[in-house]
């Protein structure tokens, strides 16, 4: 479906989704800590530690004390740290192991998860023997997984698979936009905009905000979502996702990261949309926020808490309210 048509739909798709929204508000399966057209960064200020928990809920399980301890999840799973086991020598080891896999066994637990640390990397092809496999890695440990039924197909998820990355669309009041060259670019002397991977726990808008500021010496402020961009095959075998989001800028004076970016300028939007060293998706990006603004549609983020898990979110959605105050650019 072309764009053209998404964007002719887009008046439909608002009110679809402003009714969606008071469905599901009304019906208490969200409940709005902020439900402005505005972003604020890091927790929500005034709401209790409470609201911070995670989707999965881990309890200590009752073992013998030859038996591996370890804390139980929901799904019947044991995960066992190996930082919380004191063990001698590797005899002890694979004998702890044999009479905790018996246990674990009997006890009709289901998938048997095991973090292995450096230090004790020789524990690992003893877990390989005993039929753990690899499930994840990351600096300094690795997590080994058994899937104990018999009568059962694993349907264990894999682990992360897609990489995420924002770009900063960043339009000042002399219709410029910000564009950056990179350093270590596939095609040299291109113009991009500024932009990185994600941080973990790190939001969007946050890590938009972050790239623009290390990669420009721009600061800036949400102003809205603008589209993303799905591929694969990317780094290590990752898909790989790549969101837009329109930033307001407050201040104008450029300072490049040199360890990163080669050139950094406001780049006139006449000059960008027939620049020969701007890519067409890159064009396509700015005129789809442009379009955007013209009609009025704000495809806007809040702060949430879900009303039952108690864990606060971001919700982006688009909403039909226009910033009368803002001066859009002219194409």
């Amino acid at each position: 479906m072309s764009l053209v048509i998404l964007l002719n739909r887009s008046n439909s798709l608002t009110s679809a989704l402003s009714t969606w929204r008071k469905l599901v508000i009304s019906a208490g399966a969200i409940t709005a800590a902020t439900v402005t057209h505005g972003y604020h960064n890091n927790r929500i200020r005034g709401w209790p530690q409470v609201y911070k928990r995670s989707y999965q809920g881990f309890r200590t399980m009752d073992t013998p004390p030859d038996v591996f301890q370890g804390v139980k999840d929901r799904y019947l799973g044991v995960t066992v740290d190996g930082n919380q086991q004191d063990i001698a020598d590797k005899a002890q080891f694979c004998e702890k192991l044999h009479k905790s896999l018996a246990f674990w066994r009997e006890n009709k637990n289901r998938t048997i998860w095991f973090r292995v640390y450096k230090k004790q990397a020789d524990w690992v092809p003893i877990l390989a023997e005993a039929g753990f496999d690899f499930h994840h890695a990351r600096s300094g440990v690795v997590t080994m997984y058994l899937w104990l039924p018999k009568d059962e197909p694993s349907n264990l998820p894999s682990y992360a698979h897609t990489l995420l990355g924002v770009g900063g669309l960043v339009i000042n009041e002399n219709n410029e936009v910000l564009v950056v060259s990179d350093k270590h670019a596939i095609a040299k002397d291109i113009w991009k905009l500024p932009g990185g991977y994600v941080e973990p726990k790190e939001n969007l808008v946050d890590s938009a905000v972050r790239e623009v500021m290390e990669e420009t010496g721009i600061r800036t402020t949400f102003r809205s979502m603008v589209c993303l961009r799905h591929s694969h095959g990317g780094n290590f075998g990752c898909s790989d996702i790549y969101v837009i989001i329109a930033l307001n800028p407050l201040n104008l004076e450029t300072t490049p990261c040199e360890r990163e970016i080669a050139r950094v300028k406001w780049m006139p939007l006449d000059e960008y949309f027939c620049h020969p060293q701007v890519l067409e998706a890159n064009r396509l990006f700015v005129r789809t926020y442009l379009d955007y603004q013209k009609r009025g549609l704000d495809f806007t983020c809040s702060s949430m808490v879900h009303s039952l898990l108690k864990k606060e979110y971001k919700l982006y959605y688009v909403a039909p309210e226009k910033d009368s105050n803002k001066e859009v650019p002219k194409l």
